[in-house]
C-alpha cells in the first residue's frame, strides 16, 4: 500500500475517534474540526488519482485495490453524516433540533442519496438497474411497514405544525404527561406516576391534544361538587363565590368563578374554577379549594349527604362548640369548659369593607369566624401587604386572648362576614381552676413563636430559646389573667 491510502485511513481513524468520545465537548467546534478533516481526505484522494467520483485505479494488489474502494465509500458515507449535521446546525430552528425527527430524516435521505451514488461511481454498477430495484424494493418495504411509515409522516406533521414541544405537559389520548422526546415514530410522555407511556405520531396526529403550556402563565383548576337539588342554587354559589375569595393563590384574571353544571334527579353539579400561573401549583391550589368550598358550605348550613339521608342536626350550642374545637389553643380543654365558653361567645356581623380588629390594639378577644371572608394585612415599608385571609373555622386572636398581646395587623371583612368572639374575661376563670390548663396553652402558644412575631409587636425578637418563649409567655399569662401559681 502506498503513503496516501495510509494517510486517508489515518485521517478517517482520527474521524472516528473525535465522533466516538464527543470531542471537543463544543458541538459546533467539533463539526468545524470533522469538516476541515473531510476537506483534507477529499484533498488527498483527488490529488492521489483516487476520485470519488470514480472507479479505483488498477493496483498492483487486489488487496489494495479494495482497500482503496473501501475508503472511496467511506468517504462518501462520512460526507452523508456530515452534510446532515450541517444541516440540522445551518437550517434547522433550534427547538426543531431538539427533536430526533427531522435529524433521523434528514440523514435518511442524505444517507440513501449517498449510498446509491456510491454504488454508481465506485463499483461501476448500473444506477438505472439500481434504482429499478430500489423502487421495487421500497414498494415491497412500504407495504409490509404502513403503520410504520403512518407514524412517520404523522410524526412529520406534529413537528411541522407544533402542537407540542419537548418539555410541554400534554393529555393525548387519555394519557397525561411530560413529552421527554419525539422521534420518527412515537412520542415519549412522561407521566405523574412516574412511568413513561410511547403513544404512536399516528395516533396523536388523530386524537384530540390538550397542551397544559399554552398560554404558558394561564392554567385552569376546576372542582366538581354535588350538592342536593334541595338547596337553593343562590345560596349554594354564594358560599362557592365565597371559597373563591377565601385564597390567594389564584389569578383574579381571567376572574375565578362558580356555575350550575347540570342536574339530576338525586343532585345538583356545581363547577368551581379557578386560574393560576404555574402548573406545579394545580394540584394544592386545588387541595385548598375543595376545603374551602366545604367549610363555605357548611358555614352557609348546607351539609354535603345524599338526597332523601337525613343530615345530622345541629343546635346553635353545638355550632358554636365545632367552632371552638377547631382551634388548637383549646383542645388542652374538657368538654365541660369547652360548653362553658360556647355558652359565652358572642356573635358579631360585619358589612363588606368593615374592620373587625385594627393594627396595634390589644383587644383581649379570639374571633373565631362563622362565614364569610376577611383580610389580615400587615404594614410593610412598601405599604399594606396581605398576610392571609381567614374563612370560616379560622381563628385569630389567640395572643390577645391569653397573654394579653397587642396585634400589629389589621383584620377586614371581604364579604359580608359573621364571627364569635371570646373575651379574657370569659377565659380567666376556668385558667384560674385549672392551672395546669394556662401551661398547656402557653406551651403550644409558644410553639407558634415565628406566626406570632407575624402577628404580634410584644413577642422578643430573639429569644434564647423556645422554653425562654413560653416562661415570658406564662408570665403574661400570670398578669393578665391575675394567676397566683
Amino acid at each position: 500500500m502506498n503513503h496516501p491510502l495510509l494517510a486517508g485511513y489515518a485521517l478517517v481513524i482520527v474521524d472516528m475517534l473525535l465522533w466516538r468520545f464527543t470531542l471537543p465537548e463544543n458541538e459546533n467546534v467539533r463539526l468545524f474540526i470533522r469538516l476541515s478533516i473531510f476537506a483534507l481526505l477529499t484533498l488527498l484522494l483527488f490529488t492521489s488519482g483516487l476520485s470519488p467520483v470514480s472507479q479505483a485505479p488498477d493496483a498492483p494488489s487486489s488487496a489494495q485495490h479494495v482497500a482503496e474502494q473501501v475508503l472511496e465509500i467511506i468517504w462518501w458515507l462520512n460526507g452523508a453524516r456530515l452534510l446532515s449535521l450541517a444541516l440540522d446546525a445551518l437550517l434547522l430552528p433550534k427547538r426543531w433540533r431538539k427533536q430526533r425527527l427531522f435529524q433521523d430524516v434528514f440523514g435518511a435521505v442524505v444517507f440513501l442519496a449517498a449510498i446509491v451514488a456510491a454504488l454508481a461511481f465506485v463499483l461501476d454498477l448500473p444506477i438505472r438497474g439500481v434504482v429499478a430495484t430500489s423502487g421495487a424494493l421500497a414498494i415491497v418495504l412500504g407495504l409490509a411497514i404502513q403503520s410504520t411509515l403512518s407514524d412517520v409522516f404523522a410524526g412529520i406533521v406534529i413537528n411541522t405544525t407544533e402542537p407540542y414541544q419537548v418539555g410541554d405537559w400534554i393529555a393525548v389520548d387519555g394519557v397525561e404527561g411530560k413529552v421527554l422526546e419525539m422521534n420518527w415514530r412515537a412520542t415519549h410522555v412522561l407521566t405523574a406516576e412516574g412511568n413513561v407511556v410511547i403513544v404512536p405520531n399516528a395516533l396523536a396526529a388523530k386524537t384530540k391534544i390538550m397542551n397544559h403550556n399554552r398560554p404558558p402563565a394561564l392554567h385552569a383548576v376546576s372542582v366538581l361538587l354535588e350538592i342536593s337539588p334541595e338547596e337553593r342554587p343562590r345560596t349554594v354559589l354564594a358560599a362557592l363565590d365565597n371559597a373563591l375569595a377565601a385564597t390567594c393563590f389564584i389569578l383574579q384574571t381571567p376572574a375565578p368563578y362558580a356555575q350550575v353544571k347540570k342536574t339530576s334527579v338525586n343532585s345538583i353539579q356545581y363547577e368551581v374554577t379557578a386560574y393560576v400561573d404555574d402548573l406545579a401549583r394545580k394540584r394544592p391550589v386545588s387541595n385548598d379549594l375543595y376545603d374551602l368550598c366545604y367549610r363555605h358550605l357548611a358555614a352557609a348550613g348546607i351539609d354535603l349527604h345524599p338526597l332523601g339521608v337525613t343530615g345530622p342536626s345541629r343546635s346553635l350550642t353545638d355550632s358554636r362548640e365545632r367552632l371552638l374545637r377547631n382551634v388548637d389553643l383549646f383542645t388542652a380543654l374538657e368538654d365541660d369548659d369547652i360548653r362553658q365558653l360556647a355558652a359565652r361567645l358572642k356573635r358579631r356581623d360585619l358589612d363588606r369593607g368593615q374592620v373587625l380588629t385594627a393594627t396595634d390594639t390589644a383587644p383581649h378577644t379570639l374571633s373565631i369566624v362563622d362565614s364569610g371572608v376577611l383580610s389580615v394585612t400587615a404594614d410593610e415599608t412598601s405599604g399594606q401587604v396581605e398576610v392571609t385571609r381567614l374563612g370560616p373555622g379560622d381563628a385569630i386572636g389567640e395572643a390577645g386572648l391569653l397573654a394579653g398581646l397587642s396585634s400589629k395587623v389589621q383584620i377586614t371583612a371581604l364579604t359580608r362576614c359573621a364571627a364569635y368572639q371570646l373575651h379574657k374575661d370569659d377565659l380567666t376563670p376556668i385558667l384560674q381552676n385549672n392551672p395546669e390548663v394556662a401551661e398547656r396553652m402557653c406551651r403550644m402558644l409558644s410553639q407558634q413563636d415565628t406566626t406570632l412575631g407575624k402577628l404580634s409587636s410584644e413577642v422578643p425578637q430573639s429569644p434564647a430559646s423556645e422554653q425562654s418563649t413560653f416562661q415570658w409567655l406564662l408570665e403574661q399569662v400570670r398578669k393578665l389573667h391575675s394567676l397566683t401559681f
